[in-house]
């Protein structure tokens, strides 16, 4: 079972998301709403993935990675984005930043486990 931190500010998609890993693929899913929420969590979940939302209002998913990056043992977990908005510089930014994957929504609940799981095999 793959430990998932999932930060994603829209309640639907935070559902969903969480759903799909969890009854699609056997994921263990902590849910956080904000960046701030995130913080705060990571360290006692000690995820194995993280999987941001680009776009958040008061933290961006880029902002939380790197505050997330600081916290003891986080460093090197993989990194993962969702996101809305497409085009070559945001993603970019977002692979810059670290990421191994970016994930367009809207995406296919029963395939976004085995996207994490080809990601992380990378």
């Amino acid at each position: 079972m793959i430990k998932v931190l999932l930060v994603e500010d829209q309640p639907d998609i935070l559902e969903i998301t969480k759903i799909s890993l969890e009854l699609y693929d056997s994921f263990e899913v902590c849910e956080c709403s904000s960046g701030e929420a995130a913080l705060s969590k990571a360290t006692e979940f000690n995820p194995e993935v993280l999987l941001l939302d680009y776009m958040m209002p008061d933290m961006s998913g880029l902002q939380t990675l790197e505050k997330l990056r600081k916290l003891p043992g986080l460093a090197d977990v993989p990194a993962i984005f969702l996101t809305a908005r497409v085009g070559e510089h945001a993603e970019c930014e977002m692979l810059a930043a670290g990421a191994i994957e970016v994930i367009t929504k809207p995406f296919r609940p029963r395939e976004l486990g085995a996207r994490i799981r080809a990601a992380i095999a990378r």
